[in-house]
């Protein structure tokens, strides 16, 4: 893919969205979904030893956690088996994996037991378990986790990256394949730590980047020989703000070096066929131009935002002059749809798209005849795509994918795009959990300066008969990406309990294109919080429950624009829940020293060096514009290990509005005080940014959340289904 190159989908994808640098981690397995998502790049030196003290207000919220840590455990086995796309093949095995590594399976002779490719517990140690005794390292060892797999074009090797729950480098491992046992059995023949994006070029070179301080900016190429290993610097970025990584076109003939910064990009290619692999570059870097590349029979297929109002549409270049000079527009989209996705398939280009209330579609482009492009319709519910990366030995031109919702499971879909042909699994489609009485509504709420702001709202009864259903909503609004809709176990239970779920899609984001983004800022933050209040405002105004029966809830970064409203309109809401916040910006962004503050600079801004930007970051800072007033109760969940939002400015947070609610409450006479808001602390002891990954962790976690969401809003705890009688 050009957008989307491979790191929260099955087995482990990298997303590289146009004009914006994160990760995006989630692991499927048959019992766990864990969502990553990675925004903010910050350190803290607060040790696991440390932290367990900080803690407060959870007591009282213990007993009602064991009674959801239950029911939660009850609805993921419910839904332990939906499709996923964590199976590879190659051109004589299939690859799949188990708890303790990879496996595969001859798919010439079925009959055969799978044979292990990767014991998990076989991969040498880290550097920091030397001084650990042998139990340590022994538990150590065997906490690693399967991230991504590629296979070699031949598939002579295997490379896989790994991943530890007290780190959040990956280590790839290389694995020389061989023949099947006993001959020649699969054995490790190299390691390295910090590999971040990696592919095939050849069956014996492989192209890797690493990731440094939280930076990729490095490309570098291992050649395998008979003789050993021999590894060689290709490129090295020098930009402080440019972000690096290697993904590898559809075809499997063009290697891209893909270097982005939030508001520019340059591609370098590397063709897979010629016996050099040598570098070169498609279009120098300018201000504000963002383009991805993907390759058809010798011709460049283009992602650039050089369509009307520097939105994306498609053009191609011949592979020998791919410079800027020789674009010629394929397609551009009508006003109002943006482009999320591209892909080559065949002889056709397909690209995932959002209308203006936010829903999915796909524009198919015949490359050879572009003018009769159309568009398919996906089902109403869709709201979250996974597209499969093609499998080495997968000829065939169609394009796989998986959509989902928050409530609904995922349902896989085959396109053919040369008679436009949409296939998906009826029994996926049609089963009773996925077709539960669950509603999908379309909304937009008007904002501050006349803005229509898309929601997606999920109930189960009619929305006039909301009145006195708690309300979830979920914002994000930061760094053009869209917020999170793949399918949660925790956020069905809460539907099939009477709750009804809305999701804002605040500017900022990038649910409407990289306009949406841009509007909200450095100088636009506040816009994303005038966003919120209208969405809020506005399922008010349709019966849509009521202040005191509504949450909010947001991670990271979208913890500015909920910590804002909170300090302008604490009435609007009656609990808050934040994972792993963001809350200081100011002081965040007044470090040079805090790695990625540069790169920041183009989301919130510079207030070291620009008064304008001070003054404006001062007006919205979660943490500075705390006031003595009733706040609504907020569960904090933080991380010790957190190198992207120092905890530091979480800690004083929590500190600051304590003593402002006390304040408030002491100048009120008694006559007129309401029950003070409760200000809870969670400190995850030894985990990142990322959250826990141990399930158990993870469930601890999501239990507490809706204990407290439920003590918080006055709600009795549901009742679990009846078992039927037998007869």
């Amino acid at each position: 893919m050009a957008v989307v190159s491979s790191l929260r989908s099955s087995s482990a994808r990298l997303f590289s969205r146009p004009g914006l640098r994160f990760w995006e981690l989630a692991v499927c397995k048959r019992t766990t979904w864990l969502s990553l998502s990675v925004q903010r790049c910050y350190t803290s030196d607060t040790s696991e030893s440390s932290v367990d003290h900080l803690n407060t207000g959870l007591e009282r919220y213990k007993d009602l956690q064991k009674y959801f840590n239950r029911r939660l455990k009850a609805t993921y086995r419910r839904f332990s088996n939906i499709p996923d796309h964590s199976v590879v093949c190659g051109l004589h095995h299939v690859y799949f994996i188990e708890g303790d590594g990879i496996y595969r399976m001859d798919k010439r002779q079925s009959e055969l037991e799978p044979e292990q490719v990767l014991n998990l517990g076989q991969v040498p140690e880290q550097k920091e378990n030397t001084g650990l005794d042998n139990e340590e390292r022994k538990q150590r060892c065997q906490r690693w986790t399967v991230q991504r797999i590629r296979l070699s074009p031949q598939e002579k090797h295997l490379a896989a990256t790994l991943k530890t729950n007290h780190r959040e480098e990956l280590r790839c491992v290389v694995v020389r394949l061989g023949n099947s046992p006993p001959l020649n059995p699969p054995h490790i023949i190299f390691t390295h730590d910090k590999v971040f994006s990696f592919e095939w070029a050849t069956d014996n070179v492989l192209f890797y980047t690493t990731l440094e301080d939280l930076r990729c900016s490095r490309v570098f190429r291992l050649n395998l020989t008979s003789c050993g290993s021999r590894i060689s610097s290709v490129y090295e970025e020098t930009h402080p703000d440019v972000f690096v990584e290697v993904s590898l076109s559809r075809d499997r003939q063009i290697l891209s070096i893909n270097c982005s910064s939030r508001t520019s990009s340059e591609v370098l290619l590397i063709g897979t066929t010629t016996s050099n692999l040598k570098p070169f570059l498609v279009q120098p870097r300018q201000p504000d131009l963002l383009y991805h590349v993907e390759h058809w029979r010798r011709w460049l297929i283009i992602l650039a935002n050089t369509g009307p109002g520097q939105e994306y549409q498609v053009v191609q270049a011949p592979l020998s002059e791919p410079s800027m000079a020789s674009w010629v527009p394929l397609l551009t989209p009508g006003p109002g749809t943006a482009i999320k996705d591209m892909d080559v398939v065949g002889d056709h280009c397909v690209l995932v798209a959002r209308t203006p209330v936010s829903e999915l579609a796909l524009i198919v482009v015949p490359l050879t005849h572009p003018e009769e492009a159309y568009t398919v319709q996906l089902p109403s519910w869709a709201c979250a795509i996974q597209t499969k990366k093609p499998d080495v030995a997968d000829q065939r031109s169609v394009f796989e994918f998986l959509i989902s919702s928050p409530v609904h499971l995922p349902v896989s879909f085959c396109l053919h795009p040369e008679d436009g042909l949409l296939l998906s699994d009826t029994e996926e489609r049609s089963s009773p959990e996925n077709q539960g009485n669950y509603t999908t509504t379309r909304l937009e709420a008007c904002s501050q300066d006349g803005t229509l702001v898309p929601m997606t709202l999920f109930h189960t009864v009619p929305v006039e008969g909301l009145r006195q259903a708690p309300l979830l909503v979920h914002v994000y609004g930061a760094y053009g990406r869209d917020l999170n809709m793949e399918f949660c176990p925790e956020k069905r239970l809460l539907l099939e309990q009477g709750w009804a779920l809305a999701y804002c899609h605040i500017r900022g984001g990038g649910e409407l294109g990289l306009s949406w983004q841009r509007q909200a800022r450095v100088e636009g933050k506040h816009r994303g919080v005038e966003d919120l209040k209208a969405c809020l405002h506005h399922l008010c105004s349709l019966g849509v429950s009521s202040p005191s029966l509504t949450a909010l809830t947001a991670c990271s970064a979208g913890a500015v624009p909920v910590g804002a409203l909170c300090n302008r309109h604490p009435h609007m809401m009656r609990a808050v829940t934040l994972q792993a916040p963001f809350l200081d910006v100011l002081g965040t962004m007044e470090d040079p020293n805090l790695p990625l503050t540069l790169e920041d600079r183009e989301e919130w801004g510079d207030p070291a060096g620009n008064p304008k930007h001070r003054l404006t970051i001062s007006s919205y800072c979660p943490l500075h514009n705390i006031t003595p007033q009733c706040y609504p109760s907020i569960l904090l969940t933080a991380y010790s290990d957190d190198a992207r939002v120092p905890l530091s400015g979480v800690l004083k947070y929590e500190e600051k509005l304590k003593k402002a609610i006390n304040i408030h409450f002491t100048m009120k006479p008694k006559s007129e005080c309401k029950p003070a808001p409760n200000i809870v602390l969670n400190i995850q002891s030894g985990a990142n940014h990322l959250g826990p990954e141990d399930f158990e962790m993870m469930l601890e976690e999501e239990a507490l959340k809706l204990s407290f969401l439920y003590t918080e809003l006055g709600l009795d705890p549901p009742q679990p289904p009846r078992r039927r009688r037998k007869r």
